[in-house]
């Protein structure tokens, strides 16, 4: 039986190739991905469900606004995909859940809206809370799930939206989760990353939460960054990849933290 994270990583795999060629036969997609021709027709039909792509006889069209962002929002990255998919699973399918930016947290995005098991109710869908154009305008297609989207200035490196209109939206939400992406995590610094601007508005979303999730890979542990986000004690899972640094985990974890490595 295939996975969900199989399943999830052939679909950003054809995420990339749609970017790149624009539209794709049934024929080319099975070759490129070493799948039946029966699977690439399950994986269009999926993607069109979801709004990603439009099908035609016998292939698939890109129509999402994801496909003209940079490549690193694509997909591909298997530690990445696994955090994201874990961390998915961790919410409840009538929760508010806040996202900010970054290629962890679209990924996580992305495996949300993927989930068979979200109502479609219109009192009870799921809800996210992005400061995050680019994960608005692709969630916001999702005819079941429910987008709102921070208002504010945007920065074009990390399609973030930040400043006082950001901070006054939050002000009067609510959030179950928060999931952060994080451009570095230490026992002693926190959850951190690199512009100042962007830890207000994160820092905002993570006292707004009753939960607080991390997502990262690996490398986030070996390095620092100019702004903490919120102390390590503020933090209540870590989801990460297993390639972490044993002794940096075991101190996270000695801080109260609940880390799933996956």
């Amino acid at each position: 039986m295939t996975s969900a994270t199989d399943r999830s990583q052939r679909w950003n795999r054809l995420l990339e190739l749609l970017a790149d060629a624009g539209r794709l036969s049934v024929d080319e997609a099975a070759a490129r991905l070493g799948v039946s021709p029966a699977t690439a027709r399950r994986d269009f039909t999926a993607l069109a469900d979801q709004q990603l792509a439009t099908r035609t006889h016998g292939g698939i069209v890109a129509t999402s606004v994801a496909y003209q962002l940079p490549a690193r929002y694509r997909g591909g990255d298997e530690a990445k995909q696994r955090v994201a998919e874990y961390a998915a699973g961790l919410v409840n399918p009538d929760e508010v859940v806040g996202l900010n930016g970054g290629t962890t947290t679209t990924a996580v995005a992305r495996a949300l809206a993927g989930r068979p098991d979200l109502p479609v109710g219109a009192d009870n869908r799921l809800t996210l809370v992005t400061n995050a154009l680019n994960i608005a305008g692709e969630m916001v297609l999702r005819p079941h799930l429910r987008t709102i989207c921070l208002g504010g200035m945007a920065r074009r490196e990390s399609y973030e939206l930040h400043g006082p209109l950001a901070e006054r939206a939050l002000a009067e939400l609510r959030l179950d989760t928060v999931v952060l992406g994080v451009d570095a995590l230490s026992a002693e610094g926190g959850a951190q990353c690199r512009h100042l601007d962007e830890a207000g508005i994160n820092a905002e979303m993570a006292r707004r939460a009753g939960r607080v999730v991390v997502v990262a890979t690996a490398e986030k542990l070996e390095r620092t960054a100019l702004a903490r986000i919120c102390p390590i004690e503020d933090v209540d899972i870590l989801v990460m990849d297993t390639a972490a640094d044993e002794a940096e985990i075991a101190t996270i974890r000695q801080a109260g933290v609940r880390v799933e490595l996956v």
